[in-house]
């Protein structure tokens, strides 16, 4: 009884004052978690008449490397496996599963547009299709962020990035993924030239600022090259290998460059 007065909770007089319910100690919920992600980074540049989409190869799930050769770039509307015919490029990253099951998806409904209509899908309308259908899933996104790539009917190269419910807007570059936040500012500073001044032209505020320029295709893949070499030296979920898809009016050409493997 003397107990009970001078503890705090006299229903617990007999033991130790928890903060949650002794009963429930032995109840566990199960729950299922259908996402994952498995690393690395993608991203995509467009110019005058090309868009260079490139990926590293490495999967992984958390510490573990799952796979060194894990592309992460595909060709769409292609003929076959190998891609022959295709004229357009999505990236994904994020959760591969779901990056391939929609990378299949959009590679069906392009082919079976071609066999309807007997031409190719424009990139404009592509990518309005792309939001479609990720904007069908919102309610169990595809984990994934995208990128959609080509050349559009004037001839110049188009660029498209996506969030996970199917927004999404025309861009010159753009970085996705695990390392896409140190991939980003470069390409900021490279392919916009942002916080770039003209030299001599002031001081303080009264700099004048760089304008963009569209780059040269060789310039650009080795401004692609730079910013995987640097996101491989910081970011544990980037490496091994670099795939480059670079599209152009003659079709779309393949190259693929090694990255470090630790």
């Amino acid at each position: 009884m003397a107990a009970s007065m001078f503890n705090p909770n006299p229903i617990l007089a007999s033991g130790p004052s928890y903060s949650f319910s002794q009963a429930a100690a032995g109840v566990k919920e199960h729950s299922f978690y259908p996402y994952t992600d498995n690393g690395g980074s993608t991203l995509g540049i467009s110019g005058t008449d090309f868009t260079i989409m490139a990926g590293d190869t490495r999967s992984t799930s958390g510490y573990n490397i799952n796979s060194r050769y894990a592309p992460k770039v595909f060709k769409i509307g292609g003929d076959d496996e190998t891609g022959e015919g295709a004229h357009m490029v999505l990236s994904v990253v994020g959760f591969a599963a779901d990056g391939r099951a929609l990378k299949e998806r959009l590679d069906a409904i392009v082919k079976m547009y071609r066999y309807q209509h007997g031409k190719n899908m424009s990139v404009k309308a592509c990518a309005q299709r792309l939001s479609t259908i990720l904007y069908q899933k919102r309610f169990f996104p595809y984990y994934v962020h995208a990128l959609l790539g080509g050349i559009d009917e004037e001839g110049k190269g188009s660029l498209y990035s996506y969030d996970p419910v199917g927004s999404y807007e025309r861009e010159s570059c753009r970085a996705a993924g695990a390392a896409a936040s140190l991939i980003m500012p470069f390409l900021d500073n490279q392919v916009k030239n942002n916080n770039q001044y003209v030299p001599g032209s002031g001081e303080g505020h009264e700099l004048e600022a760089r304008k963009a320029e569209l780059l040269p295709k060789d310039e650009v893949v080795k401004i692609v090259r730079d910013a995987f070499t640097s996101a491989t030296e910081r970011h544990i979920e980037v490496g091994d290998g670099l795939q480059m898809l670079v599209a152009t009016r003659d079709g779309i050409e393949e190259v693929y460059y090694p990255l470090k493997k630790d």
